[in-house]
């Protein structure tokens, strides 16, 4: 196992940046995520972990050893890809035992490594199938066999659950989960599903457009976001937005919407008065109330038993609100929301950063 340091690390296709001096610090054994919009450079940097793509700026460390200039072979890592990358015309034992028939090991040795990665995996029983005869839970399996059999300091993961079917996708999240949790090898994590990110990393780094938004703890992200992006990309269904000004004349700080509604400041929210700002909320964080609060006309429920799912708007502002009781509204009608002002927060409506005292 290794710790793997990122240090300014710059990446350009001909004239075109796509990483812009990234900084990121793994530590050794820790399960850590790249999760952003498609085309933020999170697939591009993991190539660059790996070797596969050249490094125009900067240094990657694994452990203590610089490797910008090694070759994928001498970084001891091992890669899992979206799409399993099996050799068709050999067994999952051959597949799994191909890297190390490569470098020259032993057949006891192969044969040993092989069978407890496939006990981990429960693929013992698949040994001797062809990669046509496993469905593709089966074959991610077999594809992480092949990466655990060479006992690397770096497991990489490149959006490997991304084919699968969405009740597969959550059974194999637990599974690499628990396979991390029982090797406690140091994983790089990339996807778009922020679900995949929030349940699985240790850590998080959120990027866009080739810069890191914040990094953090998935809990940390989620309670307090940095700024309007990673509030609106973390947390599924997505933070309500609202557009408004700032007004702490008068006693207590409150936002007045662009429709003259009064808020009440979330708590511990910075700004001056008359500063343009964005409050925003979680659908969670939304009760009912008889007067006051948010009123907002419904549009479409969505009960799914555990909770139920209401589509608001409230002057052209979508508005999304998930109630652990169930509700029967009408299309049409009008229910006034109140931000729990705890867990609500104020973003700058230029820059985007939240506003803290």
């Amino acid at each position: 196992m290794a710790s793997v340091t990122i240090q300014a690390v710059k990446k350009n296709f001909g004239d075109v940046a796509i990483l812009h001096g990234v900084d990121i610090d793994i530590r050794d054994g820790s399960f850590t995520v790249l999760v952003g919009p498609s085309g933020c450079g999170k697939s591009t940097l993991l190539r660059m972990i790996a070797g596969l793509e050249e490094i125009n700026g900067g240094e990657i460390r694994i452990g203590e050893k610089r490797v910008n200039d090694l070759p994928p072979k001498e970084r001891d890592i091992a890669m899992v890809f979206q799409n399993y990358a099996l050799y068709p015309h050999m067994t999952v034992r051959d597949n799994m035992a191909f890297a190390l028939a490569l470098a020259k090991m032993g057949k006891a040795e192969i044969s040993a490594k092989v069978d407890r990665a496939a006990e981990i995996l429960a693929l013992a029983p698949l040994l001797d199938r062809y990669p046509r005869q496993l469905s593709g839970g089966q074959r991610q399996r077999v594809a992480m066999g092949r990466a655990i059999v060479r006992d690397p300091q770096v497991f990489l993961f490149d959006e490997p659950l991304s084919n699968l079917d969405a009740k597969l996708r959550v059974a194999m999240r637990s599974e690499i989960k628990e396979l991390h949790q029982r090797l406690g090898t140091t994983s790089i994590y990339v996807t778009h599903d922020q679900i995949e990110a929030m349940t699985m990393g240790d850590k998080i780094v959120v990027m866009r457009d080739g810069r890191i938004e914040q990094t953090g703890s998935p809990l940390e992200l989620y309670d307090r976001p940095a700024n309007q992006f990673v509030a609106g990309f973390i947390g599924s269904p997505s933070m309500n937005f609202l557009p408004g000004v700032l007004r702490r004349g008068g006693g207590a700080a409150r936002v007045e919407l662009t429709d003259g509604t009064q808020l009440a400041a979330p708590l511990a929210a910075g700004g001056s008065d008359g500063q343009a700002v964005i409050y925003g909320t979680r659908p969670e964080h939304l009760s009912l109330s008889d007067s006051g609060g948010i009123p907002s006309r419904v549009v479409v429920m969505e009960p799914t038993g555990m909770d139920t799912f209401v589509a608001c708007r409230h002057e052209g502002c979508e508005l999304s609100a998930v109630f652990r009781e169930r509700h029967d509204f009408a299309p049409g009608s009008t229910i006034h929301l109140q931000p729990d002002l705890e867990r609500a927060h104020l973003f700058d409506a230029g820059s985007g950063q939240r506003l803290v005292a």
